[in-house]
């Protein structure tokens, strides 16, 4: 069993930047995959970035260049640094783990709000 807790969201203008934080207990941390997703209201949860045990990166294509995922093992954490930020990033971010091996095993965390608005 893996929890999750998301910090760093809030209020920022258009143009700013946020950097949220997702830390893991209670598992291996480097034997997970993990990943930042977003839901909108009124829209369906969508992937933003991932960040795999061995370090490789994916963006959907609507944050590459603006937002950059890593990880830190030795602290069990992830982290999406969100530059550039626009009124239509604005959704509850999502942090998801899932093991590298056993793909069946997933986990979520609660959810941090972003809002952009000026």
């Amino acid at each position: 069993q893996v929890q999750l807790v998301e910090s760093g969201g809030g209020l920022v203008q258009p143009g700013g930047s946020l950097r949220l934080s997702c830390a893991a207990s209670g598992s291996i941390f480097s034997n997970y995959d993990m990943g930042w997703y977003r839901q909108a209201p009124g829209k369906q949860r969508e992937l933003v970035a991932t960040i795999t045990t061995g370090g490789g990166v994916n963006y959907v294509y609507f944050v590459k260049g603006r937002f950059t995922i890593s990880r830190d093992n030795a602290r069990n954490t992830v982290y999406l640094q969100m530059n550039s930020l626009k009124p239509e990033d604005a959704a509850v971010y999502y942090c998801n783990a899932q093991h590298a091996v056993r793909r069946c095993l997933k986990y979520w965390g609660q959810g941090t709000q972003v809002t952009v608005s000026s």
